[in-house]
């Protein structure tokens, strides 16, 4: 098997020190142009390449930032992952991107992991079972700032980018008052989740401010093909009345979408459809789907600002709210 060169090698091919060869391959200027010319033509003939993980022994740094996400098929984190790779490669940094499959025990790994890599920061979506914010501390010790996205914990000092969650919410609800739908069938995800409790608390509090004249119904989806059964179970109770379904996020409107499709249902003929989204998912329906923007784009660049102002050393904890705005299709 071959051996990838070093620069013990390369030192020992021209019988000079391992230090003049990392100065040479740096252009220091102690190094004299002909021997580093002879050092640079062996490396590159050797194809030798730097050993990051020594590298980032020396440095305490990888250039390396970690963006931590409970899955992969939502497409909010599809935009907010590509959003922070374009201003990483700006700035020369890499990203590697974790799954912890919302396991709390696989998330506290994925960070050992980053801390033994020493990434120069974290971007994370928490799980639904996390609790336990000591992990997350410990990491400011190592000098590894941690910036929470979209989901966060209700731990009040660190850095947490959120998107306006009882904005998106607030728009939604008006838009139903405003078309006059007595009734609502409101899918929302896990109860366990900040996300969840602020989304539904101000939608059902706007509605409730509307009077008696809207009937709302809640139930919880903690994945796409949960929403799908659950819609599918609960709609044949609604066919008779004149309602509409709201989802909270874009994996529960996929779901209910395709469910909605099965019973051979169309918007706005046979019922409203509205959600809070990245954008993506509603305009895959014709008519597109009205939805409250959440963009995952937007909340990847306001982190990256974030992030490289606790690398350049701001210190507190900031909250940052993306506010929404709803975007206007033909399924309501």
């Amino acid at each position: 098997m071959r051996q990838n060169p070093t620069l013990k090698k390369i030192a020992e091919r021209l019988n000079v020190s391992i230090s003049t060869v990392s100065r040479a391959l740096k252009d220091h200027p102690d190094i004299s142009p002909e021997t580093g010319r002879k050092i640079k033509e062996l490396a590159e003939l050797l194809e030798y390449d730097p050993n990051p993980y020594a590298v980032n022994l020396r440095t305490h740094s990888s250039r390396e930032f970690a963006i931590v996400v409970p899955s992969l098929s939502n497409f909010f984190y599809h935009s907010f992952i590509g959003s922070i790779e374009e201003e990483a490669r700006i700035y020369g940094y890499s990203v590697v991107i974790y799954r912890s499959s919302n396991d709390a025990k696989i998330e506290q790994e994925i960070l050992k992991s980053c801390r033994h890599k020493r990434v120069s920061g974290i971007f994370i979506a928490i799980t639904s079972e996390t609790d336990d914010m000591e992990p997350f501390l410990k990491m400011d010790v190592h000098g590894i700032p941690v910036i929470f996205f979209d989901k966060v914990p209700q731990y009040e000092s660190c850095n947490k980018i959120c998107v306006g969650d009882e904005h998106a919410a607030l728009l939604a609800a008006e838009e139903i008052i405003r078309k006059d739908i007595p009734n609502i069938l409101g899918i929302f995800g896990d109860p366990n989740m900040s996300i969840t409790r602020a989304r539904l608390q101000k939608f059902a509090t706007v509605l409730q401010q509307n009077g008696s004249a809207v009937h709302l119904k809640t139930v919880h989806a903690r994945s796409s093909a949960e929403a799908e059964q659950i819609t599918l179970s609960l709609l044949p109770e609604w066919m008779d009345k004149k309602f509409a379904v709201f989802c909270m996020s874009d994996e529960i409107l996929a779901g209910a979408m395709k469910a909605i499709q099965r019973k051979g249902l169309r918007a706005p003929a046979d019922l409203g459809v509205i959600a809070i989204s990245d954008g993506m998912i509603p305009l895959l329906f014709y008519p597109e789907i009205t939805y409250a923007e959440t963009s995952g784009s937007k909340l990847g660049k306001l982190a990256f600002s974030r992030m490289m102002r606790c690398i350049a050393g701001s210190s507190f904890a900031q909250t940052i709210i993306d506010e929404s705005k709803l975007v206007v299709g033909g399924s309501i």
